[in-house]
């Protein structure tokens, strides 16, 4: 099973709900022709329209998204920028790779971060920091794990108890969690329509506009929209899981569904039980717990749970979510939310990446198992880089090559049933 090539949501993202509505939005209604069209007007395929006209910029570069921008994908996550690696990926023994993988991220953490500074990008872009708490023994055993990762990078952070995680966050659900500088948070939908906005102007992104075929013809591709089609010398597929609709990736990648809901703005007298921390982000120690997030503006979201290569009742998860929320949070009574939404991003079986050459004049960058505002925008800009033959890093070396999953229906039991250990192992972080 291959899926469709884009997502189809059953509620709005939050977050783009929260911003002015956009006046203008281009859709491809001809037959045009470019030097590359990229897939996808996400984080990768932006970074890497940018990085194209930098090299380039007598080009033509089209960017083909099926959503608009931050309504799509981009603007679903939580909001986190890590500038080191994610806690599943950080391994001490491996450590001169992931110092490696840590200075690349943090470099294009900076790029991002002068982006928005010299481009005038409002989206609340703050260097807070990041908790990772856990709640249980199989979280505390994750902790332990990325503190000796930190540990061994010399990275600093800070040791938290009950008490103290009670004090910065108002709640008394974690046992004990760690707290590291190293993550910015943002309001992810004003991120994305701020880059966007500020593309060169070789740049042309097309919305509403999702890519249905793709065919090599002679020395170039055929791209097929519901309203035209596009000829490109060359083609960058950056709509991650959703490349294997486009028959890229099929045997290596899945889309996961993930479910996140945001509170209105709190009342004062609420805010003031949660914590001194006036704006935080928590990752969950273990993998299959919630993330929680309070806003500068005075809101709380929480993300969590987990659907297979498809959407869940949106209803029953803002109930589930409503449920974490209340564990956590006792003092806010019932739970009212103002959005509930999903978002799906590209998971592989080992954690790596579907990345480089994945065909004459086809390349690809997918499968970014989380994380992937900052890692999305550097393996965007690298790929470019590849493309026109420059020195890069080693990116297989460094960040690995997605290896090989089980065809339907093994796939969807596997996953499952590892899911369902996986929660009865780290039921106390959900």
């Amino acid at each position: 099973m291959s899926g469709p090539p884009y997502p189809s949501y059953q509620s709005e993202c939050g977050w783009n709900a929260l911003l002015p509505k956009r006046e203008h939005v281009e859709v491809l209604a001809n037959d045009t022709r470019c030097d590359v069209a990229i897939i996808g007007a996400g984080y990768t395929g932006l970074s890497a329209a940018r990085q194209w006209a930098r090299h380039a910029p007598d080009d033509q570069v089209l960017v083909l998204d099926s959503s608009e921008i931050g309504e799509g994908n981009p603007g679903r996550n939580s909001g986190f920028l890590l500038e080191i690696a994610l806690a599943n990926d950080a391994n001490a023994k491996q450590l001169e790779r992931m110092k490696n993988c840590n200075r690349l991220i943090a470099e294009t953490m900076q790029e991002i971060r002068d982006v928005v500074q010299s481009s005038g990008i409002d989206c609340d872009l703050q260097r807070s920091g990041t908790y990772r708490a856990a709640a249980g023994t199989t979280g505390e055993m994750a902790l332990d794990q990325y503190r000796a990762f930190l540990e061994a990078a010399e990275l600093p952070f800070q040791a938290l108890n009950r008490d103290q995680l009670e004090q910065k966050l108002g709640t008394r659900f974690y046992r004990r969690g760690l707290y590291s500088p190293h993550c910015y948070l943002a309001q992810p939908a004003a991120l994305i329509r701020g880059l966007a906005k500020k593309l060169p102007p070789s740049v042309t992104v097309y919305e509403r506009t999702p890519v249905t075929q793709m065919a090599q013809i002679d020395d170039c591709w055929i791209l097929t929209t519901p309203q035209g089609s596009v000829r490109a010398g060359k083609v960058i597929l950056a709509n991650n899981a959703f490349c294997k609709g486009l028959g890229t990736g099929r045997s290596r990648v899945v889309a996961m569904y993930t479910y996140a809901a945001l509170t209105g703005r709190l009342p004062d007298e609420l805010l003031a039980s949660l914590g001194s921390d006036k704006c935080w982000g928590v990752l969950p120690a273990h993998r299959l717990g919630s993330t929680l997030r309070r806003t500068s503006d005075g809101r709380l979201l929480v993300r969590s749970f987990y659907g297979y290569e498809r959407e869940a009742d949106n209803q029953l998860i803002a109930r589930m979510l409503g449920d974490n929320l209340l564990r956590r949070f006792p003092q806010l009574g019932k739970v009212k939310f103002e959005h509930v939404w999903s978002g799906a991003t590209g998971f592989t079986f080992n954690g790596a990446p579907i990345w480089g050459e994945a065909g004459p004049r086809l390349f690809v960058s997918a499968g970014c198992n989380g994380g992937g505002v900052v890692k999305g925008t550097l393996f965007g800009r690298v790929l470019v880089d590849k493309m026109f033959g420059l020195p890069v890093p080693d990116m297989n070396q460094l960040f690995g090559q997605a290896s090989w999953m089980p065809p339907e229906p093994l796939r969807r039991i596997g996953f499952h049933a590892v899911a369902a250990l996986e929660r009865r192992r780290g039921l106390a972080e959900v």
